[in-house]
Parts: C-alpha cells; sequence; structure tokens
C-alpha cells in the first residue's frame, strides 16, 4: 500500500510541475491547466501524508 501511495504522491507531483509547462509550450489552454494542477495538488495532499513520515514496516 505503501508504494502505491507513494507513486500515486509522486505521479501528482509531477503532473503539477508538467502543467504549467505544457501551457508555456501551447499544449494545454489554461483551463486544461488549472483542472490538471488542481487535480494533482488534492491527489497529492491526501497521498502523501498517509505515507510521508512512516518507517518502514510500521502498522498504523
Amino acid at each position: 500500500m505503501r508504494i502505491i501511495l507513494q507513486v500515486a504522491s509522486w505521479a501528482a507531483l509531477a503532473a503539477t510541475i508538467l502543467a504549467p509547462l505544457l501551457f508555456l509550450g501551447n499544449r494545454f489552454d489554461l483551463d486544461q491547466t488549472k483542472w490538471l494542477i488542481l487535480a494533482a495538488t488534492a491527489i497529492w495532499f491526501v497521498a502523501t501524508p498517509l505515507w510521508m513520515g512512516r518507517k518502514v514496516g510500521s502498522a498504523a
């Protein structure tokens, strides 16, 4: 479960960074960029606290 949360967290962080770059490259319009950043931020805020700061193998 921890690995899935870490992958989701890192993917959301990457999407948060990638969306403005795609906007600057004229691949996305402003509305698409806003929605992608909003969704990625929400996913990051949900996924990251569930795995970060816990030792590997510790029970919840």
